[in-house]
């Protein structure tokens, strides 16, 4: 395969599949598919729906978007980009993946070189992925096309840690496969790429580094409660103790969106399969799978501490996106903290200029106000650390009380100046 002269397909043009679209559209040909025609037209008309790379990157790239499976059969090199979610019951959902394998498989060329970006539990690319690919192509995967592994791990929002700027995991089925993938990405990864010796090595890596970051919060979150029980700050406590030069900087806080919350899962269902229960994995995923409630619980107390009703009070979410400065509301746990309000006789505002309004609707029928007719409210919860929150004080926090209201405000992610709240007469908590 001559590199300079190939023609790549991109399958899920997401958060993950654009951007890496878009990296690659400036060294070669490149095919954006998705089976999503509306997010394909927006793409189309130079709109950027997931703002990852911008609205007037989207309007001069040479990618071609399209939902036309057929123009799959161009390619020689496929890179599939598609979510991996889990069930209800937290088991893996391997439909997207699957699907997308049979997608690809009804459109592969032979010679062609099939690489997976989705998280997945060791082995589904060469035991679930392969097979699919060669009962839909007719082909022999070693023979007549090959596969490998390259995790995505690109942070939705970052505008630092970049695809071209984060070393990138990269295997493939034998030698020659993974000469061919590393010489690809390293079209565009400017920070080299990393040779891992196994496609299952590459799969497995990508799991733990989300299981690691979900067990520390899950650490952060337990000591914030108990903190909060010794009436100290849990922000303060992390400060004195970073002045360590190996204490781990986290922080305490919800733990949603498609990787963090859902990576560990896939871990656990494999280690299940193979006879071995999880013990600290899962411990972490419990602990952080019920902070929404944790919050909520929270707010109902402080608002009987300043003597407000409970049921039928007026609470502000503000934010409601899985993380800051992202539009993407899906596996958000702000939902969990709105739902258990409900449970109270609460039924929450929501304000976030930041997320995707319609999806909000779509997902969840939750519909967003604006700052401008919020008034009169008896607590808001600063549920996510967008720019523009960052910068509200008092005035701003004041504008959406009554002047003669007792203020509740809850500050998730402890963005807020608590002494400068505290100072000016609210009843402050935070994680």
């Amino acid at each position: 395969m001559i590199v300079r002269d190939l023609v790549i397909s991109i399958i899920g043009l997401g958060y993950v599949g654009m951007p890496i679209a878009v990296a690659f559209a400036k060294k070669v040909k490149v095919i954006g598919f998705d089976i999503n025609i509306a997010k394909v037209e927006l793409y189309k008309a130079g709109i950027d729906p997931t703002r990852e790379v911008g609205n007037e990157i989207i309007k001069n790239t040479s990618v071609e978007f399209t939902s036309d499976e057929t123009k799959l059969r161009e390619a020689r090199f496929h890179i599939v980009a598609v979510p991996t979610p889990v069930y209800d019951d937290h088991t893996p959902d391997l439909s997207p993946v699957e699907g997308a394998s049979r997608v690809l498989g009804k459109n592969l060329e032979k010679g062609s070189i099939v690489v997976f970006e989705s998280t997945v539990y060791p082995g589904v690319t060469e035991d679930i992925c392969v097979p699919i690919l060669e009962k839909e192509s007719g082909l022999k995967c070693g023979v007549d096309f090959f596969v490998g592994y390259s995790p995505e791990r690109i942070n939705p929002g970052d505008k630092v840690h970049r695809l071209e700027t984060i070393i990138k995991i990269v295997s493939g089925m034998d030698a020659q496969t993974l000469d061919t993938v590393a010489m690809v990405y390293e079209l565009v990864v400017e920070a080299g790429v990393y040779r891992a010796p196994s496609i299952k090595v590459a799969e497995a890596a990508k799991v733990i580094e989300n299981s690691q970051r979900d067990i520390n919060i899950a650490f952060m979150n337990e000591l914030s409660i108990i903190f909060n029980k010794l009436g100290i700050s849990t922000k303060e406590v992390l400060d004195a103790a970073s002045t360590k030069w190996n204490f781990l900087k986290f922080s305490p806080g919800l733990v949603g969106g498609h990787c963090i919350g859902v990576d560990p899962y896939y871990l656990t269902y494999k280690a299940e399969q193979l006879g071995y229960h999880s013990q600290i994995i899962l411990s972490g995923r419990r602990i952080n799978d019920d902070m929404g409630r944790y919050v909520a619980e929270n707010v109902v107390k402080k608002l009987i501490s300043v003597g407000s009703p409970v049921k039928g009070a007026k609470v502000l979410v503000l934010g409601f996106t899985f993380k800051e400065n992202c539009p993407d509301t899906r596996n958000t746990k702000v939902i969990d903290i709105i739902n258990e309000l409900r449970e109270y006789g609460i039924e929450p505002m929501v304000c976030d200029p930041v997320a995707d309004s319609q999806e909000a609707e779509y997902l969840y029928g939750i519909s967003f106000v604006s700052r401008q007719s919020i008034k009169k409210v008896n607590a808001v919860i600063v549920a996510v650390a967008h720019n523009e929150f960052l910068t509200y004080g008092i005035r701003e926090l004041d504008s959406f009380f009554a002047c003669d209201t007792e203020k509740v405000v809850i500050d998730v992610k402890s963005i807020l100046n608590r002494n400068e709240f505290e100072q000016a007469g609210y009843c402050y908590w935070s994680l």
